[in-house]
């Protein structure tokens, strides 16, 4: 059974940062892209970042220099570094996986909000 569990959401406030990380478990096989969606209340789920096997990256234009993405190859795990954060930020934070054969698995979320 494969798992990806995210954590390090939480409340911060503007400006602040969070590290979101996940983690699976499982026979996924060989990763291809692995990333992170966010769905805010009462819209659609969107792309925050995605980063391909050799690590090659792509953003959002609304995270653009303010999200880093990285994972590590050894083992399944994505990871999401959030700087200057704003309220508009405040979502709810899926990663996704990609294996060789095209297949996606999904965590359950990690809820990052941004308020003073």
């Amino acid at each position: 059974q494969v798992q990806l569990v995210e954590s390090g959401g939480g409340l911060v406030q503007p400006g602040g940062s969070l590290r979101l990380s996940c983690a699976g478990s499982g026979s996924i096989g060989v990763l291809r892209t692995m990333g992170w969606y966010r769905q805010a209340p009462g819209k659609q789920r969107e792309l925050v970042a995605t980063i391909t096997r050799t690590a090659a990256t792509n953003y959002a234009d609304s995270v653009k220099g303010r999200v880093t993405i990285s994972r590590d190859n050894a083992k399944i795990a994505v990871y999401l570094q959030m700087n200057s954060l704003k309220p508009e930020d405040t979502a709810i934070y899926y990663c996704y996986v990609q294996n060789f054969f095209l297949k996606d698995y999904w965590g359950q979320g990690t809820q990052v909000t941004v308020s003073a």
